[in-house]
């Protein structure tokens, strides 16, 4: 179990990140639309010399948490991501209150968080504490529980769930590894092309934003997580705070949208809807989240 150090380590390598101008998002710059319903996250292109997913797997195979995590926060930063991780998709929601209908636009990630190439990728789980971080600074969210059966339903591509028998081994990356073999499996055999710009999900579950995050009844913090979706409406794991903060298997996976959305024509961002008790019903089965952040205990 991690201790303390993990925390302030963790907490000293975002710092330096930030000091040596490695964060390259503005956290209020606007993000620009490159291709039809398109947006980019803002890293960088990824470099010609960059790992493919394979080499970085076997590279931080031996690491402990913090040294895997720490080396992920600079893969991504540093623009070592597929196409498919970085592609935002328009994604259109319309919902009535009260008489009066409102039309969204929220972007969302292709696909879930991975390192490497478009041919050779590792999709990455990673602890909630660095998932919230790279969110932040990509100026993104991570999704709740209503986007990800919103972001199910419209998904271009559905894949299906591929669990692996619990075991020890399940927070390791030669699973990790193994599990995102499978996954590249699945589209062979069901006769599909890997698509950089097309939503796919069903393949892993998500790491949440949610009220059960500050759960007053636990004394740790904890990962909420949902999703692994078997057909719509579906999910195999219901929204569940039972794992603690530091926990992250094989199964969850990192999807980020833009803190930039689309209502009625008008943009503003996600977490001051997700603050606003009127119009949370639009990114939130729970209503207002009190608490728009994972903390780092």
């Amino acid at each position: 179990m991690p201790g303390l150090h993990w925390r302030i380590r963790l907490g000293i390598v975002f710092m330096l990140l930030f000091s040596s101008g490695a964060i390259f998002a503005q956290k209020d710059s606007p993000q620009i639309s490159v291709k039809g319903d398109l947006i980019l996250l803002q890293i960088p292109e990824r470099s010609a010399e960059a790992l493919d997913g394979s080499e970085f797997a076997r590279q931080i195979e031996d690491l402990c948490l913090e040294e895997r995590e720490e080396a992920v926060i600079r893969e991504v930063l540093s623009g070592n991501v597929p196409s498919f991780s970085r592609n935002l998709k328009a994604l259109r929601i319309q919902e009535s209150l009260n008489s009066t209908t409102y039309e969204l636009v929220i972007y969302v990630a292709c696909d879930y968080l991975a390192i490497g190439s478009d041919l050779d990728y590792l999709y990455m789980p990673l602890t909630p504490a660095a998932a919230q971080y790279l969110a932040d600074t990509l100026n993104c969210i991570l999704p709740t529980k209503i986007l990800v059966d919103k972001i199910y339903k419209q998904a271009e591509i559905k894949l299906h769930p591929q669990p692996i028998p619990p075991s020890d081994s399940m927070t390791t990356v030669p699973i990790f590894h193994q599990h995102t073999d499978s996954i590249r499996h699945q589209y062979r055999n069901k006769g599909l092309e890997r698509s950089t710009d097309k939503i796919v999900a069903g393949h892993k579950k998500d790491i949440i934003l949610s009220n059960k995050i500050h759960d007053l009844d636990r004394t740790s913090g904890c990962v909420v997580i949902y999703g692994w979706h078997r057909s719509e409406n579906q999910p195999i794991q219901p929204v569940y705070n039972g794992h603690v903060d530091w926990y992250a298997d094989y199964s969850h996976g990192v999807r980020f949208i833009s803190n930039q959305v689309l209502i009625n024509g008008i943009f503003m961002k996600a977490q001051d809807l997700l603050r606003n008790p009127e119009l949370s019903f639009l990114l939130s089965s729970e209503g207002v989240i009190k608490k728009l952040y994972i903390p780092v205990r």
